[in-house]
């Protein structure tokens, strides 16, 4: 990586949140740099990726095509990753990822965890760790949204 925002975007990560300063280094000295233009997709909804990617600047929208509609699923906040499950398990993303402006993203690919079994024997336990966190907040935040959904509907009679 090579980058100062790129770091404080994974200083600032659920990623590196039990990681010592060297092992961030360690972790940032294997992620590469992604730039996209405003409307380049950086993952098709659909597509076989096994790359962490983590909101560095801009803005990256999560979306799918439903029906013909396409319907925006999310936008990224900085330091927020995404493709914890690709990563691990290699499946295809349920949903494409887009620039919205110029963005930058830092990747990880599952391939540059293999080295660092010698020199940090520990980290990818931790970064294992960090995967489950972000799983659960982003659960946790999900299972919000959707109690705010139904109280909204059902205290509204159902109308919309």
């Amino acid at each position: 990586m090579n980058t100062i925002h790129g770091l404080e975007a994974l200083r600032s990560s659920l990623l590196t949140a039990e990681l010592s300063e060297d092992e961030t280094q360690a972790l940032a000295d294997r992620m590469g740099v992604k730039t996209l233009c405003n409307g380049e997709v950086l993952v098709a909804e659909g597509d076989l990726c096994q790359t962490l990617f983590l909101q560095a600047a801009g803005a990256i929208q999560l979306y799918r095509d439903c029906a013909g509609d396409e319907e925006i699923l999310y936008q990224m906040h900085l330091g927020e990753c995404v493709g914890t499950r690709s990563f691990v398990d290699g499946s295809a993303y349920v949903f494409g990822l887009r620039s919205i402006g110029d963005s930058t993203v830092l990747t990880l690919d599952s391939d540059a965890l293999d080295t660092l079994d010698q020199e940090h024997p520990r980290l990818l336990y931790k970064i294992m760790r960090a995967f489950v966190l972000i799983t659960h907040v982003t659960l946790a935040r999900l299972r919000l949204e959707d109690a705010e959904l139904r109280h909204y509907v059902l205290k509204s009679g159902g109308r919309y």
